[in-house]
């Protein structure tokens, strides 16, 4: 996989619109929410130009009966892939770029707090994000195609921004 950052792309929000507004179809009433993370979600930052959803749901194990519908809307189903307690889907385009990401975990669960903290804390500290921004850029110079080294260099900075924001936030300040 190709390692590109891109500068900030204003139709990233719409994009999330529109495809939140599908899986939320699929997903039916189990939905609680869903939200805009990562870092297309961050204004003013370089992001790898995929779209990252984070849907909360009341029941995690009613989505293993969403599968098939996830897959009519070209959804990989990749079942927890890593995080207990999470479902993961992706997207490619028609040329096999990916464009999309699902995070789903149970409403309120300390995952969602951790993601939507580290959106928010990002959004009005417009200095960490710049920060964050560089070093992706780096990043992506220095590993143009290995996700592997790309995200271990990301690691630390996002551990102490999520220190920070887990202090900083309440579910008052989401966005």
């Amino acid at each position: 996989m190709k390692i590109e950052v891109v500068p900030h792309d204003s139709t990233w929000h719409s994009k999330f619109d529109h495809e939140s507004k599908r899986v939320a179809l699929i997903l039916g009433e189990n939905v609680v929410a869903i939200h805009h993370i990562g870092s297309t979600a961050i204004p003013h930052i370089y992001a790898k130009p995929i779209i990252d959803l984070l849907v909360e749901v009341e029941n995690i194990a009613k989505l293993d009966d969403c599968s098939l519908g996830m897959e009519a809307l070209d959804y990989e189903v990749m079942g927890e892939f890593g995080i207990p307690g999470r479902r993961f889907f992706r997207k490619n385009n028609i040329i096999g770029t990916r464009t999309h990401h699902i995070h789903i975990f149970t409403a309120k669960s300390s995952e969602v707090k951790r993601h939507l903290a580290f959106r928010d804390y990002m959004n009005v500290h417009p200095k960490d994000a710049q920060k964050y921004s560089e070093l992706k850029r780096e990043l992506a110079k220095q590993y143009p195609n290995d996700i592997i080294g790309y995200m271990n260099g990301k690691d630390e900075f996002i551990k102490e921004i999520q220190s920070k924001a887990l202090v900083w936030w309440t579910p008052d300040k989401s966005q």
